[in-house]
């Protein structure tokens, strides 16, 4: 039997831009993503503090450094530049392995930093 479980959370970050006009996703800073092991177009759920919305979608890979989260395209009607998120990932594994497996979670700082 797999089990569906919490591989990957970004805690309580905060959106740094909201860009309608793009093709969809989220952009998220290579070193929060490095810190929670997740990889670029890895499905991510993100959950809005401001308006509790709960939106499936996938990452882009941002610039290193940046500290950025941007919602892209649909998704930045849903949340806005400054709203406090929280970003998770699962992974499917053998029920017995679940039981072992520990998640990557961070509680970045207000700017993003961790």
């Amino acid at each position: 039997m797999q089990i569906q479980v919490l591989k990957s959370k970004i805690h309580n970050a905060f959106i740094t831009e909201a860009d309608v006009n793009y093709i969809g996703s989220i952009t998220i800073d290579e070193d929060l993503m490095d810190a929670v092991n997740l990889v670029e177009g890895e499905q991510v759920h993100v959950i809005s503090h401001r308006n509790g919305e709960r939106l499936i979608t996938y990452v882009i890979k941002g610039k290193r450094g940046t500290k950025e989260i941007c919602m892209n395209g649909p998704a930045a009607l849903k949340m806005n530049k400054g709203d406090k998120v929280i970003i998770i990932a699962y992974a499917g594994m053998k029920f017995e392995a679940a039981k072992k497996f520990k998640p990557q979670i961070i509680f970045p700082k207000e700017d993003n930093s961790i």
